[in-house]
């Protein structure tokens, strides 16, 4: 006598239904496209995770950049002299520093203005 596995079958099928419960049409009902529906969105927020460090590093260089030509410098130059001054300080915090304290900016260009020449 075969074994049919129909509770194996309705547990996989429950679980696949729950996760794709948000989405519209057969999406969230019917298990075939509900399937393709999980399958793609996993996909999507595999690659996504990755996505995202790339855009928020590029808001960050966006918002470094205008801060500096606001004080007569391109975002290359002030970095190098951020670097040549020894001043270790990751994108992130100083596009924060460019948005909340103004004054400390200023004070980190000049310093980089300063190891420049």
């Amino acid at each position: 006598m075969r074994v049919k596995g129909g509770t194996t079958t309705h547990r996989r099928h429950k679980k696949v239904l729950k996760f794709t419960r948000g989405q519209s049409a057969g999406r969230n009902r019917l298990y075939r496209t509900a399937n393709e529906a999980m399958m793609k969105s996993l996909v999507y927020a595999y690659r996504d995770r990755r996505n995202r460090k790339r855009a928020f590093r590029r808001l960050w260089i966006i918002r470094i950049s205008a801060a500096a030509n606001e004080h007569g410098m391109n975002y290359s130059t002030f970095m190098h002299g951020l670097k040549l001054a020894n001043v270790d300080l990751n994108r992130k915090v100083l596009s924060e520093i460019a948005i909340s304290d103004r004054e400390a900016f200023a004070k980190l260009v000049d310093m980089a203005k300063l190891s420049l020449s």
